[in-house]
């Protein structure tokens, strides 16, 4: 995301504030190695395993693995007749993953003969993540999609008084928060639970999993629905924010001031 979403330099509009023009097509891609072992398990069997992963990073889009065509089991492999075709990188070819008795229908795909400047494509094969069962970067099981390693997340302590309002009933008020930063994403507010209503706050049962943050869960406050979100056991670059809670809702009003001392 760092770098094919504004402001990244692979950006189709990268900004006005720089000092080099690059001379190429606006839709850029810029594939580089990943540097360590992945693997994708389906149906009890390991689909790929390789060492020599490489990431595309394409304008707009998130990331994607490609694997060489030597790591992966293609005995578990059937081609279809399913295509498509990107202007950029050609016409794509598409395979099914067939494990024991489970199929997963046209989940890896691959450009037999791509296009003259993305002709590094050749012999490399990419899976939709989410057809597949569980996906391990080296042994420890990845959720969501690999993490990009231009992509950050800092998360720090500040001084800033926070009131957040329903109504204009205050629901949380703190001058202890974590500014949480992350790439490509605006600042987030993180209240400690200790200066949070949560007598107000009811557990919801939308989760949802960030690669670099965790799995959030998610907290409605009444004519508020999923207004708070937290990390209950955030991964390391997010362990700040543990115990603490975040507001989004358009009911709701968030009022932050300026550190102590600014």
């Amino acid at each position: 995301m760092s770098l094919t979403m504004r402001p990244g330099p692979l950006a189709g509009s990268p900004g006005d504030e720089v000092n080099f023009s690059i001379d190429g097509p606006e839709h850029r891609l810029f594939m580089h190695d990943f540097p360590r072992r992945v693997r994708a398990r389906f149906g009890g069997e390991t689909v790929l395993d390789t060492e020599r992963g490489q990431l595309l990073h394409e304008t707009g889009l998130l990331p994607v693995l490609y694997v060489p065509e030597e790591d992966v089991r293609t005995d578990l492999l059937e081609k279809t007749d399913h295509t498509t075709h990107c202007p950029f990188k050609g016409d794509a070819s598409y395979w099914t993953v067939r494990a024991g008795d489970r199929v997963s229908e046209n989940a890896v795909w691959a450009y037999p003969e791509p296009k003259p400047e993305t002709a590094w494509l050749r012999g490399f094969l990419a899976f939709y993540w989410r057809r597949m069962d569980a996906w391990y970067d080296e042994d420890e099981e990845v959720r969501g999609h690999l993490r990009d390693p231009f992509h950050r997340v800092d998360a720090r302590d500040s001084s800033r008084h926070v009131r957040v309002l329903l109504d204009g009933e205050v629901i949380a008020e703190t001058e202890r928060p974590k500014v949480l930063s992350e790439t490509g994403l605006p600042n987030r507010l993180y209240i400690p639970a200790a200066d949070v209503r949560t007598d107000l706050l009811g557990e919801s049962g939308k989760r949802t999993v960030c690669p670099y943050k965790g799995e959030a869960t998610y907290w409605s406050l009444e004519g508020a629905e999923d207004a708070a979100w937290s990390y209950k056991e955030p991964l390391e670059n997010a362990l700040k924010v543990a115990g603490h809670l975040c507001f989004d809702h358009e009911a709701l009003t968030i009022e932050a001031g300026p550190p102590r001392g600014a």
